[in-house]
């Protein structure tokens, strides 16, 4: 995919409340121009990749680009799930990332256990493609050094 590596930040504004509540797999939402501004080249689907809040530790990062089938979203989202536990929501906050690989299409699901499972398995396999030195060396980026403000 020639539109990855991709970076980019946003603020983390509300989404649907459906990550934390009723997946129990939290995710930070950008705003639609952030969505709106993502080069044609990244289909819809899930990616992994890593990711900032407010200049803080680089995490790993699974992240959800399209309409969400088994919700029926009528705008498409970007929800990323930073796989690292945090203290409190960071709503607000600037949140900076890399996208660097595609692991998915998205699709519906017949049950939100089996969406989950999916999600839990989207998360196994962006552990493991994140742990190869060819993408370890973007923790180190530049990128989530400089100045975090928009």
């Amino acid at each position: 995919m020639t539109a990855l590596p991709y970076f980019t930040r946003g603020k983390v504004v509300k989404g649907f409340g459906r990550g934390s509540k009723e997946l129990g797999i939290p995710t930070a939402n950008y705003p639609e121009e952030v969505v709106e501004k993502l080069p044609s080249e990244l289909n819809t689907g899930v990616y992994c990749g890593w990711a900032s809040v407010d200049n803080g530790d680089v995490q790993k990062m699974v992240l959800s680009l399209g309409w969400n089938p088994y919700y029926k979203n009528e705008k498409k989202s970007m929800e990323t799930h930073i796989m690292h536990q945090f203290k409190d929501d960071f709503y607000g906050s600037i949140l900076s990332i890399v996208i660097l690989a595609y692991i998915r299409p998205e699709k519906s699901f017949s049950s939100l256990d089996e969406l989950i499972s999916a999600i839990k398995g989207d998360i196994a396999d962006a552990d493991r493609i994140l742990d190869q030195p060819e993408n370890k060396i973007f923790i180190q980026d530049n990128f989530f050094k400089g100045d975090a403000s928009l």
